[in-house]
């Protein structure tokens, strides 16, 4: 499997759009990461320290790693 390169201004961009509904996590978030898979790759974020509990966490996640996806035009 390929790895994908995480290209450091998508991800700013995409971590600043998630910062505008959850702005509370965005000084805990360092990057968005694709951990490749046997199949396909596992889309995450890299916290500073442990990640920070609670559903509010887990939507800050997915609103950084749906508008990398975007911004970068993958698909999947």
């Amino acid at each position: 499997m390929q790895s994908i390169e995480i290209d450091p201004e998508l991800n700013r961009l995409a971590l600043a759009e998630a910062a505008q509904k959850y702005p509370e996590f965005a000084e805990h978030a360092l990057r968005v990461i694709a951990r490749p898979l046997w199949r396909g790759f596992a889309w995450q974020l890299e916290w500073k320290g442990a990640p920070p509990p609670g559903q509010q966490a887990w939507e800050f996640q997915n609103t950084a790693i749906q508008a990398y996806k975007r911004l970068a035009r993958i698909a999947e």
